[in-house]
């Protein structure tokens, strides 16, 4: 038996090496990845080269960016209301518009119930924002008296942060007015997004079948399984982070008024938003929450921290492994790695994209090396038979 394994495994090694040496070195996947990358490379200095000629398209992707973005995240939140219409009977048409108006209704009730909320408390942080600049200088003040009794790392810290705040006192109303303005252009922007919703909506199911048209046989349906399984990464991801995000929000929201914090409400939306970004965002929620409890009262930052923690706790432990488990299998320190990546790359926009761009990324390489495998071993296997 022994021997024969032998035999068989040495076969096996000769048929391998002669495929190996049959194999052009032009349609080796070394060979080919090193084109790629050169020719890529090539591509991005001319087109930098003549930048100046594409201009006009810059400034059109630059417009339809973010109405495209919106009106993919609402596709992918409302896709599955329109599937379970549909299963039920309903033409395109129908769900499309049932969709709309749930849509609708939904906005509306979160604006009739908390708009007026938001708004008092919007109102009354702008109207208190001079006196919160002046109390964090205070206290900036305070410490730097104090200064040579701290370590030294906490010296840089505090010129940094008074530093800051100056920039942050003398900029205010030149930096309310470009808020203000960039504001209305973003609602502007936004009016296109219902457009881009009722085309994703009626033709989604359509891209598959357009793109795979260019390809035959197996190269055919290496394609449509790997956008299938970008599609579900990309849907399971939005839905599951957005669902996370608004427990998390909500989590947070209850535990401010419980303690009486000040601009509960917005706070809350702001570190359910922030939630959207993996690990970083939640520490970056807590940071203008800590600055209104210092203020407001230096005993609430330990209510602030409290909650925060437990609301972390909760939402790692229990609330994201049985809503999205792990759809992307990505290790946590490369989370932390694209994120980084990625803001220095395109800033907040890089930041809120780069985590799922990634794992897009890295399924379709995952399919491109599963596909080249079973190629090889097919090859090989013919080899050694023959």
């Amino acid at each position: 038996m022994r021997f024969v394994h032998g035999i068989g495994y040495t076969g096996n090694r000769i048929g391998r090496k002669q495929y190996s040496k049959g194999v052009p070195m032009t349609k080796k996947l070394w060979f080919q990845a090193g084109v790629g990358i050169l020719l890529a490379l090539l591509i991005i200095h001319f087109f930098i080269d003549i930048k100046g000629l594409f201009a006009p398209i810059g400034i059109i992707l630059r417009t339809i960016f973010l109405p495209l973005l919106v009106g993919g995240l609402l596709f992918y939140l409302t896709e599955p209301v329109q599937r379970y219409l549909e299963k039920r009977n309903f033409p395109r048409w129908a769900s499309i518009l049932s969709v709309f108006v749930l849509l609708i209704g939904v906005f509306w009730g979160l604006s009739a119930m908390i708009g007026p909320m938001i708004t008092k408390q919007v109102n009354s942080f702008t109207n208190n924002l001079p006196q919160i600049t002046e109390d964090v200088q205070e206290n900036v003040s305070y410490w730097l008296d104090r200064r040579d009794e701290l370590p030294e790392f906490m010296e840089n810290a505090i010129d940094n942060a008074r530093e800051r705040v100056n920039e942050i006192a003398l900029n205010l109303g030149g930096g309310m007015v470009n808020f203000i303005t960039g504001f209305f252009q973003t609602i502007f922007m936004l009016v296109l997004a219902p457009f881009f919703l009722v085309y994703m909506l009626k033709d989604h199911e359509r891209f598959i079948p357009f793109v795979s048209k260019f390809f035959n046989g197996k190269k055919k349906k290496f394609v449509i399984e790997t956008l299938e399984e970008v599609n579900r990464t990309i849907s399971n991801y939005v839905q599951g982070q957005m669902l996370v995000s608004l427990c998390v929000g909500i989590m947070l929201l209850i535990g401010y008024l419980v303690i009486g914090l000040e601009y509960a409400l917005i706070l809350a939306i702001f570190g359910l938003f922030m939630n959207l970004i993996p690990f970083i965002g939640p520490w970056i929620s807590v940071v203008p929450a800590l600055l209104i409890a210092l203020i407001q009262d230096p005993k609430l930052v330990i209510g602030v921290g409290i909650i925060m923690l437990v609301a972390q706790q909760i939402e790692s432990n229990f609330i994201t492994p049985n809503i999205m488990g792990k759809t992307l299998e990505i290790h946590p320190l490369t989370v932390i790695t694209v994120i980084l990546a990625a803001g220095n790359i395109a800033g907040f926009v890089g930041v809120l994209l780069g985590v799922p761009l990634y794992a897009v990324g890295k399924t379709i390489i995952k399919n491109f090396y599963k596909e080249r495998k079973e190629i090889r071993e097919a090859a090989t296997s013919d080899v050694a038979e023959e």
